[in-house]
């Protein structure tokens, strides 16, 4: 019988780390992320092209519209496919306006720095601005927008007690 006593005191995951399904559940939410990111940069980037070459459109304008069709692609799909299992909240959308603001900011001014300070053609300093913009917006959304709020998580957990 103390065989049984120990065993039963013992974690049931290991201190090192998540279990097996937690990982794989992560690395999937990964590879959606990314697949999604692809989307997005290819959506910024068409609109883009086509407003600055088909329609003379003002770079940074160009640039701007690009964006807000990526980010609202972005935000939909990772709401309803990426993110599905997260528990969001009213928030959820304002945080992820406020990301993609910021990464909205960050890619004009990279852009403008580029193309006017570093004279760089506009589409290749497209180009280099969307790679910086793409991971910064992913680790912040991933870190703050689509993460478990503790006011969502604690509800959750009041009637389980």
């Amino acid at each position: 019988m103390p065989l049984e006593t120990v065993e039963s005191q013992q974690p049931t995951t290991s201190v090192a780390g998540p279990d097996r399904s937690t990982r794989a559940h992560v690395l999937v939410q990964f590879v959606k992320f990314g697949i999604v990111g692809v989307s997005n940069t290819t959506l910024t980037f068409v609109v883009y092209t086509l407003l600055l070459k088909e329609f003379g459109v003002w770079y940074l304008l160009a640039s701007a519209i690009g964006f807000a069709v990526g980010a609202t692609n972005g935000f939909l799909l990772n709401r309803r496919w990426t993110f599905r299992d997260h528990v969001g909240d009213s928030l959820t959308p304002v945080r992820w306006a406020v990301v993609q603001s910021g990464g909205l900011a960050i890619n004009e001014g990279l852009l403008y720095a580029l193309v006017d300070g570093a004279s760089f053609d506009k589409l290749v300093a497209q180009a280099m601005a969307i790679v910086v913009v793409t991971v910064s917006t992913f680790l912040v959304n991933r870190a703050w927008t689509f993460r478990v709020h503790p006011a969502v998580a604690s509800a959750e957990g009041e009637g389980e007690v």
